[in-house]
């Protein structure tokens, strides 16, 4: 609950949690310089610090409300709310100035910046006080009822205004989607003697629903406070999951407007619900009651796990910056205290418990034994498993201790060249990952090393298949989850039919790799993996089971394959595979696997795509899509917003010119552009909250032009910068002109080393050869012709094995190696865009 119950709430802090930190507001009066008074509201904001045990000061500051003296300035509420303007989530309290007249009220809605200073955000005057609960929701929106009327005000409402509904009860909510719709709930006035009809009005289009989507109309009346935790728009309805609190001291879950569980509680008069997750132990609700007590249910079971008394205010948020969220309690102080958070108790009722207080002793209530057994056994059946795995952890351990100890053995009896003994693996608890035949346990290590290497098994094919997009063919191939073979070395091509010749022509295409989730488990095999390893039997399975289906496809020019009257293709896969052998380090073999074969027919160019329907989720559908991602360009496009989060970036998408999911790929929206051009696909993938990527699969022209109407809807302070650019042509033409440059470089480089060994092996010669024999003496002229000949010898000699010079050696080895690098860079880049793409 964001407000402290007190009589005097002037002189009381409120109080509301706000990124792990609580914030404390309080009205003061301080004296002028003039001898008045005026009034202003103070803040101060406080961390946890757990060596301490304490809230300790972060920040703290003040804003001026009113200078005239006559004028009394209270606290109404305060909580936290999302700004749609900076979208982001802050703090925002509501201040009411009232005059000693009491003609009129005077309130002001300000928010808590991210440099700690109040800034006023709505102003707004009313003939009354406000009475009843006064709710603040995303806008801020500030929402409140009058004499049967539900009213709000909002930075963008400009003014007050009013519920076309009279209603004597109402309740109001938002509900968590997208784009937080805020409604109001309430009972129309009654027209027959049957149960009047329930009604709901979303403030922000102004549309009347049928409110017992969210809560039947029996409840309306009896609900104190309630909170949606999910919802979901599906056609012209609404699916939504409602948890609610009672005046008959009941917790009830909704589903759809349907009553699904309900829990007895404790206490009476709730006020506020608010849910804790734990993480791995489940969330909780948290019902604060206004006589001071707080109650925890569990949400799985709808089960009481604690209650609490004398409880001035109760929190949720991550107090204690560990990822998960804890409840935090504070409890009133008898008499004047000094710390405004002296008392308190931060837990999750799942081993986290922080407390403080002298003396003090949260009153609890225990819970009834039905509910202290079933956590007992939850806790026990948690304990289990914990030393289950501990064990498991233990035998492997051991085990890899032995394995590593064997194999130190081993090593250094070869090396002395004593005879090794192998024991079994089956007294290690190991199993070999190559399969071998029992007959054939008897063999030696030195037998085995002999034998001929075998394939590992072929991939098995589930299903070819063909479309024709735009002007090309696109042939695709869909490997079952069986198939392990490493995605960097398959492709598809295309043979036409041998005909007349005897040989068959391989057309030009350009495949693509995408993966696509396994339909079931897929039976263990152990056919791919490598045999100079062991591990233990219980991982193989569970690493097999999360196996996916592979998806390549090759798309070529159609009009070319008209024109030569070839009509039917042959599909051949081109994998790499593993040569099963004991020797380590095998390098894979390319392998190729006919797959069958298509025969393009003039009733495809009249086919309808399947994909103007997406909601279908059919096989033929996805075909469809993965075509598109074929032969469409893509792009990749960087969103940076420092300034505001990204968060409706997808419904603002899907709101565009009719974007609409495809269920077979939730990720992926489409667009079906009237006339001729070719469809749009789009995938927005958020990093956080102000960063994200988003995939445009389309023609240039439609590229530009939704970039276009982007940036007229991005902030101005958002930075959008290209990842990828057309398909991987970029990266290709990029490594290419790597390679190409590696080898020119290398080329050189030895060039010029050699090409000035040379120069001076020449220059020796030519020194060498300046004595001429004199004629007629025979002596001289076989000692020249020797010593020419052993010259030659010598320089044959170091032609094939020359000495360098060092330094010039080492420049040209530093030279190539930074060439090889950024050759090496862009065959990773190359390699990514083949596997993502």
């Amino acid at each position: 609950m964001e407000k402290l119950s007190s009589e005097d709430s002037h002189r009381k802090a409120h109080s509301l949690s706000h990124g792990g930190k609580m914030v404390l507001f309080t009205c003061k009066r301080d004296p002028a310089v003039d001898g008045s008074e005026r009034s202003g509201l103070t803040f101060r904001s406080f961390y946890f610090e757990r060596d301490g045990n304490a809230f300790l000061k972060a920040t703290e500051g003040a804003a001026s409300i009113s200078r005239k003296l006559s004028v009394h300035v209270d606290i109404v509420t305060c909580k936290c709310a999302v700004d749609v303007q900076k979208r982001v989530k802050t703090p925002s309290i509501l201040v009411t100035k009232k005059s000693e007249k009491g003609a009129s009220f005077q309130y002001s809605l300000l928010t808590l910046s991210s440099s700690h200073q109040l800034e006023p955000c709505i102003e707004f005057k009313l003939p009354y006080q406000m009475k009843g609960k006064v709710c603040i929701l995303q806008g801020p929106t500030v929402l409140w009822s009058h004499h049967n009327s539900v009213l709000y005000t909002s930075p963008l409402a400009e003014g007050v205004r009013k519920i076309p509904i009279q209603t004597p009860r109402c309740v109001f909510g938002e509900l968590p989607i997208h784009k937080g719709q805020l409604f109001a709930l309430g009972l129309s006035e009654p027209l027959s003697i049957n149960q009047p009809p329930t009604l709901g009005y979303f403030l922000e289009d102004g549309q009347v629903f049928d409110g017992s989507l969210i809560l039947p109309h029996p409840y309306i009346c009896i609900t104190q406070c309630m909170q949606v935790l999910t919802a979901e728009r599906v056609d012209d309805g609404l699916r939504c999951a409602v948890i609610a609190a009672t005046s008959k001291q009941q917790l009830v879950l909704f589903e759809n407007g349907m009553v699904k569980d309900t829990c007895e509680l404790p206490f009476e008069q709730a006020e506020d619900i608010q849910m804790v997750d734990t993480g791995r132990n489940g969330c909780l609700f948290v019902v604060f009651f206004k006589p001071g007590h707080v109650c925890a249910v569990w949400k799985e079971t709808l089960q009481i796990a604690s209650c609490w008394s004398d409880v001035s205010s109760a929190h949720v948020d991550d107090f204690l910056g560990c990822g998960t969220e804890q409840m935090l309690l504070l409890f009133r102080n008898q008499g004047l205290a000094r710390e405004p958070l002296e008392k308190f108790l931060i837990t999750d009722l799942c081993g986290i418990s922080y407390s403080c207080g002298q003396g003090f002793e949260a009153p609890k209530t225990s819970p009834p034994q039905e509910n202290s057994l079933l956590t007992l056994q939850a806790l026990e059946s948690r304990l289990q498993s914990g030393l289950i795995v501990l064990q498991e952890l233990e035998r492997e351990v051991r085990v890899k201790d032995r394995v590593l100890q064997q194999s130190i053995q081993i090593l250094t009896e070869m090396l002395s060249g004593r005879e090794t003994v192998l024991s079994q693996p089956e007294q290690e608890g190991l199993v070999a990952l190559w399969d071998g035949d029992e007959e054939f346990s008897d063999e030696t290590l030195d037998d085995k090393m002999y034998e001929t290497p075998t394939l590992s098994s072929k991939p098995k094919i589930d299903k070819l298949w063909h479309r024709i997009t735009k002007d090309q063919l696109v042939v695709g191939l869909i490997l079952t989850a069986e198939s392990s073979i490493p995605v960097s070395g398959v492709s598809l091509s295309l043979l036409t039919e041998p005909g007349q010749s005897s040989m068959p022509v391989v057309i030009q295409t350009q495949s693509q790799v995408f993966w696509l989730p396994a339909c079931s488990p897929s039976t263990p095999t152990l056919s791919s993996s490598s045999p100079a390893a062991k591990r233990s039997k219980q991982h193989i399975a569970s690493n097999d089971l999360k196996a996916c289906r592979l998806a390549v496809t090759a798309a070529t020019k159609l009009a070319p394959l008209l024109t030569s009257g070839c009509v039917k293709c042959h599909a051949m896969l081109h994998y790499m595979e593993k040569v099963e052998t004991p020797f380590p380090g095998s390098t894979p073999t390319t392998a190729a696997l006919h797959c069958g074969e298509v025969s393009v027919d003039i009733r495809d160019l009249c086919q309808n795509p399947l994909l103007q329907t997406p909601h279908i989720k059919t096989d033929e559908v996805r075909e469809d899509l993965l075509s598109l991602l074929t032969v469409l360009d893509h792009w990749v496009l960087h969103i940076d917003s420092p300034d505001y989060s990204l968060g409706d970036i997808d419904d603002w998408i899907q709101r565009r010119q009719g974007f609409k999911k495809i269920e077979v790929s939730p990720e992926y929206l489409l667009l079906f552009s009237p006339g001729p051009s070719a469809p749009m696909l789009m995938r927005w993938q958020q990093i956080n909250a102000f960063q994200g990527n988003l995939s445009i699969h389309s023609s240039q022209l439609q590229m530009l032009q939704f970039l276009d109407s982007m940036l007229t809807y991005l902030p101005n302070s958002c930075f959008v910068q290209p990842v990828k650019c057309t398909r991987s042509q970029s990266t290709s033409q990029e490594f290419a002109s790597a390679l190409e440059k590696e080898v020119l470089s290398l080329r050189e480089g030895l060039s010029s080393l050699l090409c000035g060994k040379d120069e001076e092996e020449r220059n020796k010669g030519c020194t060498g050869q300046g004595e001429v024999p004199k004629p007629g003496c025979t002596e001289e002229l076989i000692r020249c012709t020797r010593e020419v000949w052993q010259q030659n010898v010598e320089r044959s000699r170091a032609r094939l094995s020359p000495l360098v010079d060092a330094g010039k050696y080492r420049e040209i080895i530093q030279s190539i190696s930074k060439v090889k690098m950024d050759a090496d860079l862009a065959a990773v880049r190359q390699t990514q865009m083949t596997l993502i793409s």
